[in-house]
């Protein structure tokens, strides 16, 4: 579809078994992209390096808790010392929580703005600098439907709320670094057909699918396809963008 020979890309939360991530990482590296799979779970690490090098693709490793700025510092370094670039950051990692306003708690907030929004401004910043030297970069963050229409899917208004914070910080950046040849974009899948989704009451399932005009969850590589098409050279005229991938569940 587009190629990416050369290129260094970081996903992180690529390493779990259970999101997008993982899809998205096989899906740079078919790309003939060095993928970096960055994430807290070693296992699922290795096991997403593995699934790339079997198909003949390029992969590294590397453990990173996106909370702590001394992670994400060393991850980039990781990654420099590796191979001398970086170019694409997809800022994958995230988390939820299925909790009504009336029964959260400070904790819980802070909990998922720590990783969905905390954590991920880490990782945009630690991989600016790079990207800046090079007068080159794309990044691409997954904000969700949820923090547009105000959740629907998943999660709490906390989720939401850091979703929609996501959107907000991606367009700044935007104005801030697009000059540079650095490219800011988020999307912003519905439901999509992982694991959580899965793991839902049959009743609540088909709630949600009703509200979806074209009346299925989404699939991993449709989300996937277009992050590639954002981070490729071809979408080099778009930035500040949000584009929506939720079988018309949300429209604006």
């Amino acid at each position: 579809m587009f190629d990416f020979d050369g290129q260094v890309v970081i996903v992180t939360g690529s390493g779990s078994p259970k999101g997008i991530g993982k899809t998205i990482a096989k899906t740079f590296a078919k790309q003939k992209a060095a993928v970096v799979i960055a994430d807290i779970n070693e296992a699922g690490i290795q096991d997403t390096v593995n699934e790339i090098k079997s198909e003949g693709g390029e992969a590294m490793g590397v453990v990173v808790n996106v909370t702590s700025e001394e992670s994400v510092q060393n991850m980039v370094k990781e990654v420099m010392d590796a191979y001398g670039r970086l170019d694409v950051l997809i800022n994958n990692a995230g988390i939820s929580q299925k909790v009504t306003v009336e029964d959260m708690t400070l904790a819980d907030i802070r909990k998922i703005f720590e990783v969905n929004m905390y954590g991920l401004f880490l990782c945009t910043q630690a991989c600016m600098k790079p990207m800046r030297e090079a007068k080159y970069g794309r990044i691409v963050n997954l904000s969700s439907v949820s923090g547009k229409r105000g959740g629907g899917v998943f999660g709490g208004a906390h989720y939401s709320a850091s979703k929609a914070a996501v959107l907000a910080f991606s367009k700044n950046l935007s104005r801030e670094i697009s000059a540079e040849g650095i490219t800011i974009n988020s999307v912003c899948p519905g439901l999509i057909d992982t694991e959580i989704w899965k793991s839902l009451p049959k009743e609540e399932a088909d709630q949600v699918i009703s509200q979806i005009p074209m009346g299925r969850p989404g699939q991993t590589q449709e989300v996937a396809d277009t992050i590639v098409f954002l981070a490729s050279k071809e979408a080099s005229y778009i930035t500040g963008e949000e584009i929506d991938i939720n079988g018309g569940s949300h429209m604006d």
